[in-house]
């Protein structure tokens, strides 16, 4: 089999694979969707969240903020299972090792995901090219969230998300440091879930996702969904999970609201020395705060155009083990991508990886 050859076949397995997702399903027509999906057996015992003083309270104040039918939301929490793997998955890791970026790039930008992504981004080069077009968003990076998150649709995660956001809402372990703050977080998300799926007409009971309740290819969490989500195919519909389009629209959307600017570098290297007031450049942590003066003021040399650089910078740092630590100077645009999940680390790795797919594309014929 020639190469030429090789690679369209891999871009028909992929749109297999990508096909393959049939998980937002349409409910019986009716308002709201009734019948309720049996639980399998492993979880039909399980009624914690039935009669539970707690959760019946919040069914009825989700219904009156959603303007949603209180029985049908009472329904559609009876059903929710409480899931122990999720509760555990968010807690802080026992003994967390020393943080590295090389370790975690490699889980990231690595052959599989890179190839995965030039067969993505052929497939769907023109969609990319609009997006980019509309919103200013660089087509890589779009690709490198796409990629980091569910290789372009392969992992979009096996949990309902009914069970995933009712266990975190009304069952967040308690020993987490933010416990409160984070359970009112996915009780909110629960709300937003049950109002997406009733407007859609949508079964609540048989999406899949992640542990903490993302969805579709972008892995959008339902109030993203229904903020930032877009028809980009233009079949009057949102599908984050069959549509590569929409995905692709909708992770552009999601930067440009959350203050991409077209043209602007996500960093720029950065040099430190012995006398730079490095607690000082890192106390904001990864939000863009310091000119470009100030920035060096506070010993961290700049080069070239980043120098004359306009808008604020922020310090990254990315530590690597018992091995010195890498450091980059952020503009707005890396700030932006860590508005998609709040790590330099993440951010980072969208990056690379969006980089590493588009100089792995083979050249137009």
């Amino acid at each position: 089999m020639t190469a030429h050859r090789l690679f369209q076949a891999c871009i028909a397995m992929a749109a297999l694979a990508l096909c393959g997702h049939a998980v937002w399903a349409r409910a019986p027509k009716g308002n709201p969707p009734r019948k309720p999906v049996a639980a399998n057996s492993s979880t039909v015992a399980d009624t914690r969240y039935t009669q539970r003083s707690d959760v019946l309270q919040a069914a009825d104040e989700m219904a009156r903020t959603q303007e949603l039918d209180a029985s049908w939301v009472r329904q559609m929490l009876a059903q929710a299972r409480y899931q122990p793997a999720v509760a555990k998955a968010v807690l802080p890791a026992a003994s967390a090792s020393a943080k590295n970026w090389q370790v975690y790039r490699s889980r990231f930008v690595e052959p599989k995901r890179i190839q995965a992504g030039v067969v993505f981004w052929t497939q769907y080069r023109d969609t990319l090219l609009r997006a980019q077009q509309t919103s200013g968003v660089p087509a890589e990076v779009i690709v490198g969230i796409l990629g980091v998150e569910t290789i372009y649709g392969q992992q979009m995660g096996q949990y309902r998300v009914l069970d995933a956001l009712a266990t975190l809402a009304f069952d967040f372990p308690a020993e987490h440091p933010r416990a409160a703050e984070r359970s009112a977080y996915f009780k909110g998300e629960l709300a937003q879930y049950l109002r997406l799926a009733q407007r859609n007409d949508i079964d609540p009971t048989v999406v899949r996702g992640s542990y903490a309740g993302a969805m579709g290819l972008p892995q959008f969490m339902p109030t993203s969904w229904s903020r930032f989500a877009v028809d980009f195919d233009g079949d009057g519909k949102v599908d984050l999970f069959q549509s590569p389009a929409d995905a692709i629209g909708s992770v552009a959307e999601y930067l440009r609201a959350h203050g991409w600017q077209p043209g602007l570098p996500t960093h720029f290297p950065v040099q430190l020395s012995e006398t730079t007031q490095l607690e000082a450049l890192l106390t904001p942590d990864i939000l863009p705060t310091f000119s470009a003066e100030r920035f060096q003021a506070l010993g961290a040399t700049l080069s070239g155009n980043a120098t004359r650089h306009p808008g604020m910078l922020a310090l990254v740092q990315l530590l690597m083990g018992d091995d010195p630590a890498v450091y980059v100077a952020g503009t707005d645009n890396f700030y932006a991508i860590t508005r998609y999940n709040w790590s330099s680390y993440y951010a980072m790795a969208v990056i690379e990886l969006g980089q590493a797919v588009k100089a792995a594309l083979p050249p137009l014929d």
